[in-house]
């Protein structure tokens, strides 16, 4: 095993990822807001928006209204997520630094969630790939369902390679490992991330694990002893997931933060500024941050 990293980047998904499980709509002017949040703090990695169909996430159809209203900085990557080519336009119109494209290690998982096979899935992804990098941008492939799937249960390593593999010929340029429904624990961790780094370069795999059965944290550790510094999280836990009901679903920046500060590993982040993005966004939200680091250090402020 490697050494632990001395550095680790993290992307804040709950711009994205995170509001866009959420029933309440949040106004383009607090999406906006919790971008410039998240950068002020620290964050040099922001997955801001969606650019897919209103009629299956209304929650992102003020996309091109948000990346026109955020404060950008030279030093913050801002990337959006295109699941087909009618997608891509207005995209790369937006000017973002990195687009994602989505698949799954399993076969039933995007078939109930995209309508096609995995085959089909990344053929529709090479005239994205092509437009991307034709602008200059960079592409990112999130592989959904690598540690387990809802309809599917168990995924193997070699599911997962079955997939990185054609992702990587495609000319993806990075890889993440997403563990959807949070069942991942170290040692699966760490099989689906040997795969991955045999085909994409270690700066290039991060690891988006969600939090429903408590292993998140965990898993990032895991990932760390095999040298990946690179993972996803979603500031005041942001997110449920859809197919563990009431479960919690992307694992909080906050926590994340807290740990890799605890281990001295260098993050760029401020814990308390990001505390404060994570109560603005739940305020508009109507609720407490789900990140039990967040509810600790806002009860001390109040004591």
């Amino acid at each position: 095993m490697a050494a632990l990293p001395t550095t680790v980047k993290i992307l804040d998904v709950a711009p994205r990822d995170g509001l866009q499980n959420e029933k309440e709509n949040v106004s383009t002017e607090h999406k906006a807001r919790l971008v410039a949040m998240l950068q002020d703090a620290g964050l040099k990695e922001i997955e801001v928006t969606s650019f897919v169909s209103p009629k299956w996430v209304p929650q992102m159809s003020d996309n091109t209204a948000v990346m026109a209203a955020i404060a950008r900085r030279a030093d913050v990557r801002y990337s959006v997520l295109v699941p087909n080519t009618k997608g891509l336009e207005p995209a790369l119109a937006s000017k973002p630094d990195e687009i994602l494209v989505f698949t799954a290690a399993s076969e039933a998982f995007t078939q109930k969630n995209i309508n096609c096979s995995i085959a089909e899935s990344l053929e529709r992804f090479a005239p994205v790939i092509e437009g991307a990098h034709a602008a200059g941008v960079k592409v990112r492939a999130a592989l959904s369902c690598a540690l387990g799937c809802p309809y599917e249960g168990e995924i193997t390593a070699d599911q997962v390679e079955s997939v990185v593999k054609p992702l990587r010929a495609l000319g993806v340029d990075a890889i993440d490992i997403a563990d959807t429904i949070g069942v991942g624990t170290p040692r699966k961790v760490q099989a689906a991330m040997e795969r991955a780094l045999k085909h994409f370069p270690l700066a290039e795999v991060s690891g988006h694990f969600h939090d429903t059965y408590g292993q998140a944290l965990t898993n990032i550790y895991a990932s760390m002893e095999l040298g990946v510094h690179s993972f996803h999280a979603s500031v005041a836990g942001l997110g449920g997931c859809p197919y563990a009901k009431g479960a919690t679903g992307n694992v909080a920046t906050e926590d994340v933060v807290f740990m890799l500060d605890g281990l001295g590993i260098a993050t760029g982040i401020a814990l308390d500024k990001l505390v404060d993005a994570g109560a603005f966004i739940s305020n508009a939200l109507g609720r407490p941050p789900v990140s039990r680091v967040a509810r600790a250090v806002l009860a001390k402020r109040t004591a």
